[in-house]
């Protein structure tokens, strides 16, 4: 079943209430055979916020980060089917692993597909058969996962100073800031009006700006016709499964460096997102063997990385979720409940959030950011003896660098533990120096 988004929005905006209605009907009958308790701990916790956060964050990665998964599947001419299969699988470990850590550690713990993974792919994908690719995926969940089961990735983390994380999450976050002011010179019919709502609510509904500049955004797209053209199916998606063939050029070629993007500007900065929120209790290393096992399982079927979020995490784990952040795991919930749902019906969501305005996808991403961008660059300055450090780590991290073929959120965090090394004295050294080093104050003793 095929419609035309151009000539006709408002059956394609019913299709999806009904599907969406569905879907929360069957989400409360599950929750309530699960057990009163469950559903009624729930139905406590929830607010309206973190529902629509929780959807923002899925709408920013199908409308952005997919459309690199469909160029990355496009460069190696892979047919609709296979193309379908890969979208449901990433969606669907999304929405699984994240559903299943938010509820455990009653955190808003958002899991993503990779990003910086599907952008390697796109000039990777053609050297190898799918098969070696889908081998690769295999063997990097199997990485990440040993990475996590072992207490490696916790001792890494447990190494970098809290504010060259914070840095680094400010550095990844800033182009969306900024890009909030750039659509408005492109498009200020739209955005304008998106960020006076914003700043209204702000100051008198602060839990409700987000929601509200949507509102506005897609209410004006729509008036001034900014929708795009093009066929949505509703058809539901299927999986298919793709038999892996391990190869050492393809390990070398895809596995290790998408294991190493996906730890270094995933992994890394979605740890920094929940501690920066004040989440520091979750443990890293469970969070990332049950991403690592998720690609694992869902790699045949085309997954090519399951990691925790940063970007649309710092959206759910902020105050425009929830004021209490008891209570904005929910916000998680939401996150991995549309990821199921969205993932189920891939392509008809794809067709409708390629069909929105660029501008407005820019515009909601850096407004909801906000809150995450300030926090992130006080974090990172509230200590004067580490703000040089903090400071490379945020610059390095804003450029967007990329070399080799790793990008600049490590990089920046390399640069950062550099300059801490040499600049911050550690606290031992400087006990040490206070007792053999004299006083200035004294006057020194003249030897008789």
């Amino acid at each position: 079943m095929k419609m035309s988004l151009g000539s006709s929005v408002s059956e394609a905006t019913s299709a999806t209430s009904v599907i969406t209605a569905y879907f929360q009907i069957s989400l409360m009958s599950i929750l309530k055979a699960a057990g009163t308790g469950m559903f009624s701990k729930l139905s406590k916790d929830y607010s309206n916020s973190s529902l629509i956060t929780g959807l923002i964050a899925v709408i920013i990665s199908f409308a952005g980060p997919l459309a690199i998964v469909f160029q990355a599947a496009s460069s190696a001419n892979l047919p609709p089917n296979i193309v379908t299969s890969w979208v449901w699988a990433i969606s669907i470990g999304s929405a699984v692993s994240g559903l299943y850590l938010s509820w455990k550690y009653k955190a808003p713990i958002i899991t993503a597909f990779s990003t910086p993974g599907a952008a390697l792919l796109v000039g990777s994908l053609s050297l190898f058969s799918f098969q070696e690719a889908i081998g690769a995926f295999v063997f990097s969940g199997a990485l990440i996962f040993i990475c996590g089961i072992t207490g490696i990735f916790k001792k890494i983390m447990n190494i970098i100073p809290a504010s060259l994380a914070s840095a680094m999450l400010a550095g990844i976050l800033f182009s969306f800031g900024i890009s909030v002011f750039t659509s408005m010179q492109s498009s200020p019919v739209l955005v304008v009006p998106m960020i006076v709502i914003f700043l209204i609510c702000k100051r008198l509904w602060p839990r409700f700006a987000i929601v509200a500049a949507l509102a506005v955004g897609l209410g004006v797209s729509y008036l001034t016709g900014m929708f795009g053209g093009g066929d949505i199916s509703l058809s539901p998606a299927v999986p298919v499964f793709t038999m892996p063939i391990f190869s050492v050029a393809s390990i070398i070629g895809i596995g290790i460096p998408l294991f190493v993007v996906t730890m270094t500007s995933q992994n890394v900065p979605g740890v920094a997102v929940l501690k920066a929120a004040g989440f520091d209790k979750v443990p890293p290393n469970n969070l990332v063997s049950v991403t690592g096992l998720t690609t694992l399982a869902l790699a045949p079927f085309g997954a090519h990385g399951v990691n925790l979020a940063a970007i649309t995490a710092a959206i759910c784990t902020g105050p425009e979720s929830n004021d209490d952040p008891t209570k904005r795991y929910v916000a998680g919930l939401s996150c991995g409940f549309f990821y199921l749902l969205f993932g189920s019906f891939g392509a008809a969501i794809a067709g409708v959030f390629t069909a929105f305005p660029a501008a407005l996808i820019a515009a909601i991403a850096g407004l909801a950011l906000f809150s995450a961008i300030t926090n992130g660059l006080v974090s990172a300055m509230v200590n004067p003896g580490e703000r040089d450090p903090a400071l490379i780590t945020f610059l390095v991290t804003a450029s967007g660098i990329t070399i080799l073929g790793v990008g600049a959120a490590f990089w920046g965090l390399v640069a950062g533990v550099i300059a801490f090394v040499i600049l911050v004295k550690r606290p031992d050294l400087e006990k040490e120096e206070e007792v053999t080093e004299p006083c200035l104050s004294q006057e020194p003793r003249i030897p008789h």
